[in-house]
């Protein structure tokens, strides 16, 4: 199912509505105002200069050498103000640069324009001191037409389609000021800002733009009172969580709505634009520093390889593959066994990698006649495997489900790479494999073990990466959260002092990309995770988020641990000892060495045996990791569970 669209197109090659026809047309009228004032600027400059150098009376000789030489000058200041950008800048946001770009364009119409009169015309009855005239004043006709239209919105801006709403904007750095400069220039954002909160006293009394430094952050409820304000927008990227829940809650006492600003990064970097203030999210709270990934390492081995990812379409194995496409492998294998999913997934890739190549296999690694034909076809250079049952609870009840698609799939998936000469194999695990106690821990630290021993059977590398929960991954807290109180409530938690690990989707996709890089085989790396949350924290702050007061408005009820639920969640277990590497957010575990021709007889033992003897094959699975013994595991033997 090859995929390498670029979709349909109008003439033009994009796809219009009446809005964005409308917006194009007004671009178009002020792009030909712009250039009529820039054909009036130079013939009023040439003329100018001609009149000054002649004392306003140009003689009728020399008269007649203007009217020639006129078009010209018109022909060659446009030809270069076109050229050097001119005509693709907005006036509203002049600048430096845009001077600049006017200074090299106006010297190089001048040099055009000087060897077009000396061939010409052998600078015959030709005033030198025109050329020096001409280009003085044409710099600030131009120039000056530019940065006072950018004086005049500033001041005078256009009429606002709504209310003007006082806002403090807290952070009086880089960012605070990008975002005053567009809410002074943009009146259509709504926005007028009353002052700058910063806890660095040494700004305390400057003005930014003529906007004042009004005080700490602290002080917040004090100003909000006196200068009526409305709104705070946050514009400090580098917040950490903690800081975050401050600023929130002073809002809240304050009783004001409080928003922030995308990253400067991203702001940098074109993705987002400084005006699209949003809403506060979960992730903010969480504090979770920006990743600094070596790039040159992940392109050194996933540039211009193909590259295969099983459970392509899931919440990691999706962000995986977008992440992949940006590091441009000659090929990606996205394997997915969902068809719904492969039809999204594929419709994403076809608009957002437009001429990338890419191929959607629909395809199920219990399958291995299909697995064995991928390998085949397409010869990965690299594997992902990503695809994996996660849900504690449904995994408890459906035991042997777990069994067949945890640690078979991941076995029958390693066996296939390594015959297919497969370079890189990288796990995707979970802390949930540290001393399990649950069937999809077991069955995942099994997997783990599978990687650990097949290194040493071929070539191939095999690596695994584990971490704890993933933010808005399909099935989890957040979004399950979100619904309950969208509902009315209660929001449900097991228990009062349960706490996990998490972390963003692209931030674990990444630093799994980042691991399989610096992987030599047989390791197991542990990504950052940063401090464990308590859940019933995070339901309190999305309870706070949505605009609603716990007790009030919606309440939070404990239901009880869940079978094969863990209090607390490890990364590392005793048994394990952590190394540092290169990267500050990755850990390499060194494990104690394994059996591999036991274990891997106990694995084909557990994926052989017959799928009515359940009881048979739970006991099998915990013989295999007699270490962490774990108890769940034992409960199932005798019970009448979904097998």
């Amino acid at each position: 199912m090859a995929r390498s669209r670029s979709g349909d197109r109008d003439g033009f090659g994009f796809k219009h509505t009446g809005n964005q026809m409308k917006k194009r047309l007004i671009g178009n009228t002020k792009r030909l105002l712009i250039l009529l004032s820039d054909i009036v600027s130079t013939g009023l400059s040439f003329w100018l200069a001609w009149t000054l150098r002649f004392n306003f009376s140009i003689p009728e000789h020399s008269y007649g050498l203007f009217i020639k030489t006129l078009p010209v000058v018109v022909a060659a200041r446009l030809v270069c103000f076109y050229f050097f950008g001119l005509y693709s800048g907005v006036w509203r946001y002049a600048s430096m640069n845009d001077l600049l770009r006017i200074l090299k364009a106006t010297v190089l119409s001048s040099i055009l324009f000087f060897f077009y009169v000396g061939f010409v015309y052998h600078l015959i009855d030709f005033p030198r001191s025109v050329f020096i005239i001409d280009w003085f004043i044409i710099v600030c006709l131009v120039g000056g037409s530019r940065f006072l239209y950018r004086l005049f919105r500033e001041f005078y801006p256009v009429k606002a389609i709504k209310k003007q709403k006082k806002v403090l904007i807290v952070g009086a750095g880089r960012a605070g000021e990008m975002l005053l400069r567009e809410m002074k220039q943009n009146a259509r954002m709504g926005y007028d800002p009353v002052g700058f909160l910063d806890d660095d006293t040494a700004k305390k009394g400057m003005r930014i733009h003529g906007v004042p430094v009004l005080g700490k952050v602290d002080d917040l409820t004090r100003i909000v009172d006196k200068r009526q304000v409305e709104e705070a927008v946050i514009a400090v990227p580098s917040l950490t969580g903690k800081e975050m829940k401050k600023i929130i809650q002073l809002c809240d006492d304050a009783g004001i709505t409080c928003k922030t600003v995308p990253a400067v990064s991203d702001i940098l970097n074109g993705s987002v634009h400084v005006n699209q203030i949003r809403e506060i999210r979960i992730e903010d709270l969480l504090g979770r520093e920006h990743i600094e990934l070596n790039r040159d390492q992940i392109r050194e081995y996933l540039t211009g390889k193909r590259v295969l990812v099983t459970g392509a379409a899931g919440s990691i194995g999706s962000e995986l593959c977008r992440q992949i496409m940006k590091m441009e492998p000659e090929q990606l294998i996205l394997y997915e066994r969902v068809e719904n999913e492969v039809y999204r997934i594929d419709l994403e890739f076809s608009q957002a990698f437009t001429g990338r190549p890419y191929e959607m296999v629909l395809g199920d690694i219990l399958d291995t006649q299909r697995l064995e034909w991928v390998m085949d076809r397409y010869k990965p250079q690299v594997v992902f495997h990503a695809a994996a049952y996660k849900h504690v609870p449904i995994m408890e009840s459906h035991p042997l489900l777990a069994i067949k698609n945890n640690v078979q799939g991941t076995y029958n998936v390693a066996k296939a790479s390594v015959r297919s000469g497969v370079d890189k194999f990288v796990l995707i695990s979970t802390d949930k494999a540290v001393s399990p106690a649950n069937v999809m821990g077991a069955t995942k630290r099994i997997a783990e073990l599978i990687c650990q021993g097949m290194n040493s059977e071929k070539k191939t590398k095999f690596i695994a990466v584990r971490f704890g929960n993933v933010l808005n991954s399909a099935g989890s807290v957040i979004p399950l959260f979100k619904d309950q109180i969208m509902k009315g409530g209660p929001v449900t938690v097991t228990h009062p002092e349960m706490t996990r690990y998490f972390m963003s989707i692209p931030e674990a996709a990444q630093l799994v990309m980042q691991a399989g890089a610096m992987g030599v085989g047989g390791e197991i790396f542990v990504l950052d995770m940063g401090e464990p949350v308590k859940i019933t924290d995070l339901a309190q702050d999305m309870i706070r988020l949505m605009g609603l007061k716990m007790g009030d408005d919606i309440d939070i009820v404990y239901t009880g641990l869940r079978p094969g639920e863990k209090l607390h969640e490890e990364l590392v277990s005793e048994e394990e000892e952590s190394l540092k590497t290169i990267h500050e957010k990755i850990t390499m575990l060194k494990s104690p060495p394994i059996d591999w021709p036991d274990l891997k007889e106990g694995v084909e033992r557990v994926v052989c045996v017959n799928a009515n003897d359940a009881a048979k094959v739970l006991e099998t699975l915990t013989s295999l990791i007699p270490a962490d013994a774990p108890q769940g595991l034992r409960e199932h033997s005798g019970s009448h569970a979904n097998y």
